[in-house]
C-alpha cells in the first residue's frame, strides 16, 4: 500500500500540476470523432480549469460536487477500467467480478482525495503543449505538455485511446507526472500489498487509506 510518505510526496507532485481535475477534465459535449488529440486535451482541459476557478466549493475541497464532476463531465471520457487494471497489474485477471469493482470504486476515490487537495493550486498555473507525434490513423497517441507556474515546468503527458464507432473519440488511460507514469507507479505499489495478501488484501488497505483521509 502506498506510504504516508510516499502519498504526501505524490500528492505534492500532483498539486503542482493538476489543473484541478482537468488532468482527466472534460466536458460533456459532443466530441467530433476526428478532432487530433492534442486538441481535444487543450479545449476540454480549458474549459474545466475555467469552470473550476469559478466554484468556489471545488476549490475548497467540496468531494460532493467533485463527485459530481467527475461522474458527469470526466469519467465518460476515461477508460478507467483499463487504468484500474493496469495500476493492480496481473491479479487483475484473476480478481472477480466483484472485487474488480471494488477495486475501481477504492481507487476511483483514492484519486479524488489527492485531486481533492490539489484543487487550491491550479490558480496561476499555465499549460503548453508540444508537437503531436502522431499519424491520422493512430488509435493511440500521447499528449506532451508542460504545466507551467513558479518553479520549474513540470512535465505532464497523456495517454489517449481512440474508441470507434459510435460515440467515437479521445479517452485517456495513463498519465505521467515529471517522467513517471502514474498507473506503473501504483502497480508497483499495489503489487507488494497483493503479494502480502492478496486481492482482497489490496481492497481493505484501500478501504481503510480512503476512510483515513475522509477524516483529514
Amino acid at each position: 500500500m502506498i506510504s504516508t510518505s510516499n502519498r504526501r510526496k505524490f500528492a505534492k507532485q500532483i498539486a503542482g500540476f493538476l489543473t484541478a481535475v482537468s488532468v482527466l477534465g472534460f466536458s460533456s459535449a459532443t466530441l467530433a470523432a476526428d478532432e487530433a488529440a492534442d486538441a481535444f486535451i487543450k479545449r476540454l482541459s480549458d474549459d474545466v480549469m475555467a469552470s473550476i476557478k469559478n466554484d468556489k466549493a471545488i476549490q475548497g475541497g467540496d468531494l460532493n460536487k467533485l463527485n459530481a464532476l467527475v461522474d458527469s463531465k470526466i469519467m465518460p471520457h476515461v477508460n478507467f477500467k483499463r487504468m484500474t487494471a493496469s495500476a493492480v497489474g496481473p491479479a487483475w485477471l484473476k480478481a472477480t467480478p466483484d472485487q474488480q469493482k471494488q477495486l475501481q470504486d477504492e481507487f476511483k476515490i483514492l484519486l479524488l482525495r489527492i485531486y481533492a487537495g490539489a484543487l487550491t493550486e491550479i490558480n496561476d498555473k499555465t499549460i503548453s503543449y508540444k508537437p503531436l507525434r502522431a499519424n491520422p490513423d493512430d488509435m493511440e497517441v500521447v499528449v506532451r505538455s508542460e504545466v507551467r507556474g513558479k518553479g520549474e515546468p513540470i512535465q505532464l503527458d497523456y495517454r489517449l485511446e481512440k474508441t470507434p464507432g459510435v460515440g467515437a473519440g479521445w479517452r485517456i488511460y495513463n498519465l505521467n507526472v515529471m517522467g513517471v507514469w502514474l498507473m506503473e507507479t501504483y502497480r508497483s505499489q499495489f503489487s507488494q500489498q497483493i503479494n502480502a495478501s492478496g486481492v482482497d488484501g489490496l481492497i481493505t488497505s484501500l478501504k481503510s487509506t480512503n476512510q483515513k483521509l475522509a477524516k483529514k
